[in-house]
């Protein structure tokens, strides 16, 4: 499902109304509630919002994480593990969560996490959609095939681009090279997905995505065989869709 809100904010609200739903289904049905969560700046204002969602028991609520840098220090602003601390985990009080140091061996750490999260399913996953198409850090042309929970990953020069027009890093040469990234079939096995993705410099990768081919090429794509997935988009990040969509 698509739903085009028309701006950032009511976007950031309505994505963080539905996740918090999930939440409270899954804890109010089995105990508790397993998510994976998204970074960057797309992020921000979703997960500002679902931080403050009524009647969430986040003490019951186990979280993983999409991807993370090799070799980039959690101090480093740009350090996914730092922002999930400082824009998740603590502002909900979340004590159950597994974080992909990429300070540590890489490989190590793929099997670690993704031993854990293979455990039991997960609830609900939040994910973007990057500017060349990505889906976590899965670059084009992406592994659609593997199984493994996580994958070392090579980042590719536009979505390095991104990361520093973001203001993440100074410059291209600062961007890491490779990262840890869950693997697009792990994605898939969420049991529901709540894509965010507001702005104009997203448009293209959402027509591509949600119009163009199911193809490696748009990792984002597959996303629209998934039976359970809503995306959220505001009037910019839409503004290249053919008419019909609301």
């Amino acid at each position: 499902m698509i739903r085009v809100l028309d701006d950032a904010a009511t976007l950031a609200a309505a994505a963080a109304a539905d996740a918090a739903a999930r939440i409270r289904k899954a804890i109010e049905q089995r105990g508790r509630a397993r998510i994976v969560a998204a970074t960057g700046a797309s992020q921000i204002g979703f997960l500002d919002r679902l931080v403050r969602e009524p009647q969430i028991a986040w003490d019951k609520v186990e979280m993983f994480h999409l991807d993370e840098y090799i070799g980039l220090s959690i101090d480093h602003p740009a350090s996914f593990r730092k922002y999930l601390l400082e824009r998740l985990i603590r502002p909900a009080g979340i004590t159950r969560y597994h974080l992909l140091d990429g300070e540590r061996d890489a490989e190590a750490i793929c099997r670690e996490v993704g031993t854990a999260l293979q455990q039991e399913p997960v609830d609900v996953a939040f994910v973007g959609i990057g500017e060349n198409g990505h889906l976590a850090f899965n670059d084009p042309p992406a592994d659609f095939e593997t199984e493994a929970p996580y994958l070392i990953v090579r980042l590719d020069e536009r979505c390095r681009l991104q990361q520093v027009g973001e203001g993440w890093f100074a410059g291209l040469a600062d961007v890491p090279e490779t990262a840890i990234s869950m693997s697009v079939r792990q994605i898939l096995r969420a049991d529901a997905i709540v894509c965010v993705v507001p702005d104009m410099r997203k448009a293209g990768a959402v027509r591509d995505s949600l119009e163009g081919p199911v193809d490696p090429m748009t990792p984002a794509s597959i996303l629209r065989r998934h039976p359970d997935v809503t995306i959220y988009l505001d009037r910019a990040s839409a503004s290249l869709l053919e008419a019909g969509h609301g």
